[in-house]
C-alpha cells in the first residue's frame, strides 16, 4: 500500500492545519506557518509509513512551526505601518467569535496549545501530551485550566452585567 499523492493530503488536511496555525499564532503569522508546515511535510512525505495518522503528523509539524515562529518573533523588527485588512479564512470566518479568539490568544502557550489541539485539531490527550512533552494527565489539566480561564474571561467582560448586582 502506498501513500496518496501529496496534493490529496494538502486538500484533505489543509484547512485543519490552517486553523491550528491561526489559533496558535493569529492572523499575521498563520499563512507563513501553514506554508512552512506543508513544505516540511512534502520533504518528509516519501518516508511516511502508509498507515500513519496523517492529520496528527501534520498537526505535530504545524505545532513545531508555530513554536519556531513564536521564538523568531522576539528577533523580528516591530512593524510601524498600519496593518491591512486580512482576508477571511477558507471555510468561514471567526469574526463572530473575535472576543473568544482574543481570550484564547491571551492564554499561556501550553494552555492555548492544548486547547487548540484538543478542540480544533481533535487530538486525543495522549497525542497532545506527546506534542507538548508532558503526560496525558498534564495535557488534560492544561485543557481544563484553559477552559476555566476562558469561562472566567467571558464572565468578566465589561459588556456583560455583573451577576452580583441586582436589576437597575
Amino acid at each position: 500500500m502506498t501513500n496518496p499523492p501529496f496534493e490529496a493530503v494538502v486538500e484533505a488536511h489543509g484547512a485543519l492545519v490552517w486553523r491550528v496555525c491561526r489559533a496558535l499564532l493569529g492572523d499575521a503569522d498563520a499563512d507563513d506557518a501553514w506554508a512552512e508546515t506543508f513544505l516540511a511535510a512534502l520533504r518528509a512525505y516519501p518516508r511516511l509509513a502508509p498507515d500513519s495518522n496523517v492529520a496528527g503528523w501534520l498537526v505535530t509539524i504545524a505545532h513545531r512551526k508555530a513554536l519556531d515562529s513564536i521564538r523568531a518573533s522576539g528577533r523580528r523588527a516591530v512593524p510601524t505601518a498600519e496593518v491591512p485588512a486580512v482576508a477571511a479564512p477558507p471555510g468561514g470566518t471567526a469574526a463572530d467569535h473575535d472576543d473568544l479568539w482574543q481570550a484564547v490568544a491571551l492564554l499561556p502557550f501550553k494552555q492555548r496549545s492544548a486547547l487548540i489541539h484538543r478542540y480544533v485539531a481533535g487530538l486525543s490527550y495522549d497525542e497532545i501530551a506527546e506534542l507538548l512533552g508532558s503526560s496525558p494527565a498534564a495535557a488534560r489539566r492544561s485543557v481544563s485550566d484553559a477552559l476555566a480561564n476562558l469561562r472566567r474571561h467571558h464572565q468578566l467582560r465589561p459588556d456583560r452585567p455583573d451577576p452580583t448586582e441586582g436589576p437597575s
